[in-house]
């Protein structure tokens, strides 16, 4: 009686609120992580600047990220964060679990927003106005929300990776393999041929094992996660081999990802709480998990070639790169450059490589172009003569003394394997479980190396791989051309 009483008076306090009033006070500010602005901002900066290398050029339909505190999930939440902030999204659908109502069904917070230290995110109210009108076990349950924190820990770092994407929070209730279809199902058909959406699901693993049992058992759900298999994740965790608070989300991310043909998942980060609180006796597990299609920027069917530069064009990108490179020596600055040129302005990826007297003396490039190809050109020659971990900054005694070559390169497009490589003509990405490496096309002539020579040391030298990891159906390869031209 005691709880009907008050869950009827949460019905009570959210229906006499107009739907413009419905901001949801955060549950755990204060105790997963700080209720000072600065110092919560400035904590996520910490998590995010103390990761590991994170790939930054996938787009990125689902991920996943821990719920718990921050001093204890933050390390791994920021790998996710770090790794989808590239991307552009409006709308990120939040799922994660109920821990503390059980129900049946899913619950969509309709309307409104959720308020953090870091400002109030807003709901995608159109988005989940629709979802909650495709199947009847959806419907907004705001008991379900009143104590819950999975929505809320995951919020600050999406403030903080994104300025103005609104949020669609669902929680799930009951074990049920059918509520998991139909959801899936149903943002499958909301999100249609929509790019600018990402599922993030909110989940912890193990908990409360010893260190070394719960690093097995997370091996298994995350082995089950990568192969992209619902039942068996499902069912594994049903049974007890694998273990996330999360389950319920995860599955219908999993169905998801088989609707929408997403084939490559990257598991960036694992832990528990014994790697940071140093008690190994009784932990709770944490993830970050990426699902993705393509590269940023690419379709499957985009072919090699981009529109061809002019002499003019190679020109004056060449001068932009010598003019950059000079003036940030001298001065520590990059110049400022204005262009008028639409097809410097258009985006795209370039390498610049500066040498000395014929030898390598700086070579940084950004593949997936994120700005205007003259600006991707002036920023990567400062970046060649003065951040090449192999070589210290150039001074100004050797600017007479080196030469520019740039590469302008195509959008990479993913290959089905090694056979499609043609030497010469393709530079190659390799990328495995977030390990990633490059070779640009020229490579192949200055090298001499056979096809099989190129992609080994592709993936020893640049990725951290194997040398025959591209030869595992797991690693992905993904081919571009490039334009290539130099100072005379």
């Amino acid at each position: 009686m005691t709880r009907r009483i008050l869950l009827l008076a949460v019905l009570m306090v959210f229906s006499t609120r107009s739907w413009g009033d419905m901001i949801k006070e955060p549950n755990v500010v204060g105790g997963f992580y700080s209720a000072d602005p600065k110092e919560l901002a400035a904590s996520i900066d910490y998590y995010e600047q103390s990761t590991g290398p994170v790939p930054t050029d996938r787009k990125v339909l689902i991920a996943i990220a821990p719920h718990a505190g921050y001093p204890y999930s933050g390390p791994v939440a920021a790998y996710t964060f770090k790794a989808i902030g590239h991307s552009h999204y409006k709308t990120v659908v939040i799922i994660g679990p109920s821990h503390f109502v059980p129900f049946e069904g899913v619950s969509i917070y309709p309307r409104g927003g959720f308020k953090t230290p870091l400002g109030v995110v807003g709901v995608d109210e159109d988005f989940a106005q629709a979802l909650l009108k495709e199947n009847p076990k959806f419907q907004f349950l705001p008991q379900v929300f009143e104590r819950e924190h999975a929505i809320e820990v995951e919020l600050p770092f999406l403030q903080k990776t994104f300025d103005r994407a609104r949020i669609v929070p669902i929680l799930m209730g009951d074990a049920d393999p059918q509520v998991c279809r139909d959801l899936a199902v149903a943002l499958d058909k909301l999100i249609g041929n929509r790019d600018d959406v990402l599922i993030l699901i909110s989940s912890d693993m193990s908990h409360y094992y010893t260190y070394d049992v719960a690093n097995s058992m997370d091996a298994l759900t995350l082995q089950a996660i990568k192969e992209i298999d619902p039942k068996k994740f499902f069912e594994g965790c049903i049974s007890r081999k694998m273990e996330m608070c999360g389950f319920m989300p995860v599955t219908t991310a999993l169905i998801y990802a088989k609707l929408r043909g997403i084939q490559h998942v990257e598991i960036l980060k694992h832990a528990n709480s014994g790697d940071t609180s140093g008690d190994k006796s009784r932990v709770v597990g944490y993830s970050s998990v990426i699902f993705y299609s393509d590269l940023l920027g690419q379709s499957p069917s985009q072919g090699d070639e981009s529109k061809a530069l002019s002499q003019a064009e190679k020109k004056e990108l060449l001068n932009i790169a010598r003019n950059s490179i000079e003036t940030f020596v001298k001065t520590g600055k990059a110049p400022d450059i204005t262009v008028k040129d639409a097809r410097l302005s258009e985006i795209q990826g370039a390498f610049v490589t500066i040498r000395k007297h014929g030898a390598l003396r700086g070579c940084i490039g950004n593949i997936i172009g994120q700005e205007p190809l003259y600006e991707t050109v002036r920023d990567m020659a400062v970046a060649a003569a003065s951040q090449d971990p192999r070589f210290s900054p150039v001074a100004p005694a050797e600017l007479k003394e080196i030469d520019v070559e740039i590469s302008v390169l195509s959008k990479p497009r993913l290959v089905k394997d090694a056979s499609e490589i043609q030497m010469g003509k393709h530079g190659v990405i390799v990328s495995e479980n977030g390990h990633q490496g490059v070779f640009l096309p020229q490579v192949a002539d200055e090298t001499g190396w056979s096809k099989e020579e190129f992609l080994s040391q592709l993936c020893s030298q640049k990725a951290g791989l194997p040398p025959n990891a591209w030869k595992n159906p797991d690693t992905a390869l993904y081919v571009f051309t490039a334009d290539v031209f130099a100072e005379k």
